[in-house]
């Protein structure tokens, strides 16, 4: 039963245009996860198939005449494409849309059953159907008196059996209760994880670095993460640390990612060389869920924190896997905060009417600039530099979601998904791809302001504080790309003829702009659920299975190939051959690498840490480095 949120009603609406029933029908529940059912019963269709599709492509003619310059005059249009929840404000009158376009990308998101989607996430419905799982990253955040079940059992006391858990060890590393191994307490924290257990972490902790509330907790404390198995991570990561202070998080499910676990290996060896080997289970603790392999690496079963296979790697900010390091950084009741904050546009996105959903319309219109206007890629473009990290993480999100060329059920697409994010914050991204932006590829953006800064500077006799001047350029950059600038205003301007066709902006360039009242752990609670739930209605338009990841898996696989090939090679000092299996261009850049190593054949077993293979006079131990 779906009970997390209020039941959700259908939205009822009247499109007359495309000779649907005034009132949307209800879709069975078993075809939820799948694509857009048949209407003879039989597999499901892609959402292309449809009438409303259809209607979109259609109505795209009528886009194609009109420009931004002059849509974004009409008062009434500006005023309807605006969308507001809870203190969070988005302004989508500059994307080439108007409320007719919303009301046609609407329908289309009823003819995909979207409400019927999003009640099968919330429910517990197994729609991760190509790995069997339910997809519950909400449950990480629901308060304790929710309910959502997941084959038939409440998932939310599991959930903050594992907070309670999270919250105890924090508070008792904080005050100092639980110290390391020579009796000194543990300020420093290194999380060890790639990919989800690094990039949401990351963007979060650079989110609230430089808040005043969060700051407070996390004074005389710091917190690192290691994601790249390169050893130049390791020793950036380790950089001025002591061993005696440090606690190392090692998140890892399965405690078996090749990566994560060498770096585990890596830093315990630091541990160990400087504490000894029962230092291990002061300093080491674990996010995973099997308990056996933490054991056998030396870290106390009790200090392992468990997540569920319906929370995906993306999606685990709000797990253990975000919450302890978090925790430990800021204190549990900040980040608790920060839950409250995602679990509120939860709701939000399972509660209200597509028209006044963020997450929906949102979603919706990037849908519509990928499929129908072709738009490859968008821009993720915070003007606050706590928000730096947000675009690496919603790359992930995103990408890995919605990077699909075929269906849930495994039907080749006849239509474009999925966009390459990137993102800087502004200004400084001004100074680096708005070139293109303003006058190459049509890349629609995503400007997100702050109204109430972190940090205020205003200095004498400047007309504007710092942050003043920094939100004049987000203003003035969407209406650039909107506007542009014309000949005639160039001639007018006396530019010379030879310059006109160089300054001239076409203009008719989508974004949205998106402001917050303040950034905070609430509020970054709001933003990432925000964008998830944005990813998801792409996905379940699109009819995708945005929750798995098997793009991945090939890279991983050809890399243990190479590498028994590169244990082989190196053990006997050999070059590589054909006999190998490799093509012959792989074979010649695994020579050259080969060759160019200090040290070409391994030496007999013994810890290295790490510049005894790095051919340089200048290398150094990591904490040595200023």
């Amino acid at each position: 039963a779906f009970s997390a949120v209020a039941p959700v009603r259908r939205v009822t609406q009247k499109f007359s245009s495309h000779g649907r029933s005034k009132t949307a029908p209800r879709r069975r529940m078993a075809a939820v996860a799948r694509g857009v059912p048949a209407v003879n019963g039989g597999d499901a269709a892609l959402i292309s198939t449809t009438p409303e599709w259809a209607d979109l492509v259609k109505h795209k003619e009528e886009i194609d005449k009109t420009h931004l310059r002059d849509l974004i005059t009409d008062a009434e249009r500006c005023k309807a494409l605006t969308v507001e929840y809870n203190g969070v404000y988005c302004d989508y009158a500059r994307q080439r849309v108007t409320p007719e376009t919303m009301k046609k990308l609407y329908a289309l998101a009823d003819a995909a059953d979207l409400k019927g989607k999003i009640n099968a996430m919330f429910s517990g419905e197994h729609i991760n159907s190509t790995e069997d799982r339910a997809v519950l990253h909400v449950a990480t955040r629901a308060p304790k008196d929710k309910v959502i079940n997941v084959d038939g059992k409440n998932v939310v006391p599991d959930v903050h059996e594992v907070l309670d858990k999270i919250k105890d060890f924090t508070d008792k590393v904080r005050n100092g209760e639980w110290v390391g191994a020579t009796g000194k307490p543990l300020t420093s924290v290194v999380a060890v994880g790639i990919g989800g257990s690094f990039l949401g972490p990351l963007f979060v902790h650079t989110s609230l670095r430089t808040c005043a509330e969060a700051a407070e907790g996390a004074r005389g404390r710091q917190l690192r993460f290691l994601a790249n198995v390169d050893p130049v991570d390791v020793a950036r990561s380790l950089n001025g640390l002591d061993p005696e202070t440090t606690l190392v998080v090692v998140v890892s499910k399965t405690f078996t990612t090749a990566e994560t676990m060498l770096n585990a290996r890596t830093v315990r060896q630091w541990i160990i060389a400087a504490l000894g080997k029962d230092a291990v289970a002061k300093h080491m603790v674990a996010v995973s869920t099997n308990l056996k392999l933490v054991s056998e690496f030396g870290i106390d079963p009790d200090n392992a924190f468990a997540f569920w296979d319906w929370v995906g790697g993306r999606y685990s900010v709000c797990s253990a896997v975000g919450m302890l390091p978090l925790s430990l950084q800021y204190g549990y009741d900040t980040m608790s905060t920060f839950l409250e904050g995602a679990w509120n546009v939860d709701e939000h996105f399972a509660t209200a009417p597509f028209e006044e959903n963020l997450p929906v319309t949102l979603g919706m219109l990037s849908l519509w600039n990928v499929s129908f206007l072709d738009c490859p890629a968008r821009a993720i473009l915070p003007y606050t530099q706590a928000l730096a990290k947000l675009a690496p993480h919603i790359q992930q999100v995103a990408m890995e979601s919605n990077g699909k060329g075929v269906s849930i059920d495994g039907q080749k697409l006849d239509y474009e998904t999925g966009e390459i994010d990137f993102g800087e914050p502004g200004t400084n991204g001004q100074h680096s791809f708005y070139q293109l932006i303003h006058q190459g590829r049509t890349i629609p953006c995503d400007f997100i302001g702050i109204i109430k800064s972190q940090q205020s500077v205003y200095l004498k006799g400047e007309i504007v504080s710092n942050h003043d001047e920094l939100m004049c350029n987000f203003f003035a950059q969407a209406d650039a790309l909107a506007v542009g600038k014309t000949d005639v205003q160039l001639r007018s301007e006396n530019c010379p003829d030879s310059l006109i066709p160089h300054k001239t902006f076409t203009g008719n360039r989508p974004s949205l702009s998106i402001m917050l009242p303040s950034l905070n752990a609430y509020t970054t609670g709001q933003l990432l659920a925000i964008y998830e739930h944005r990813v998801a209605t792409q996905g379940f338009i699109w009819g995708l299975n945005s929750f798995d990841q098997w793009g991945v898996e090939l890279g991983k696989v050809l890399a243990s190939k190479v590498r028994s090939s590169m244990n082989e090679k190196r053990t006997k000092g050999e070059k590589m051959s054909e006999a190998d299996g490799f093509n012959p261009s792989t074979t010649a850049m695994l020579n050259r690498y080969l060759e160019g190593k200090a040290q070409l054949k391994y030496a007999e077993p013994e810890d290295v840490f790490p510049c005894d293979l790095i051919d340089s006079d200048e290398c150094r131990p990591p904490t040595s480095y200023v």
